[in-house]
């Protein structure tokens, strides 16, 4: 449903720091840098997640919204958790299950360097 979705940075250095460490253990690579952009995806693939540098401009959206990445196992989850939380986000939820989500729902939650809200998660059977 969902082609790809971009963020914007107010630092561009920074974001590429923290995603090129932060998507890794997702099994997603930078595909693509630019002056003013990167792009991730699986290696091999297409880009589907994509930064912008936007200066002052960039703005995290409002209470509601955040995006869910996909984790293959649990080990994923703590990994890009631990990581995220070692290069400059905050801890918006540790890994664990949310079973108010459904059964086998395993996530966690942080807010990156720029204030975005990202979920990962993986869906265990």
């Amino acid at each position: 449903m969902i082609d790809h979705i971009s963020l914007g940075t107010t630092d561009l250095a920074r974001a590429r720091a923290f995603y090129d460490a932060v998507l890794l253990p997702l099994g997603c690579v930078r595909l693509w840098s630019g002056d003013h952009g990167i792009e991730y995806g699986r290696e091999g693939g297409v880009g589907v997640f994509a930064i912008f540098e936007v200066g002052a401009q960039a703005r995290a959206p409002g209470a509601g919204w955040h995006l869910a990445l996909t984790a293959s196992s649990r080990q994923a989850v703590d990994t890009f958790h631990a990581v995220a939380l070692r290069m400059g986000a905050a801890d918006e939820g540790a890994p664990g299950l949310r079973p108010h989500y459904g059964a086998g729902y395993y996530a966690a939650f942080i807010r990156d360097p720029d204030g975005h809200k990202l979920e990962v998660v993986c869906h265990e059977s």
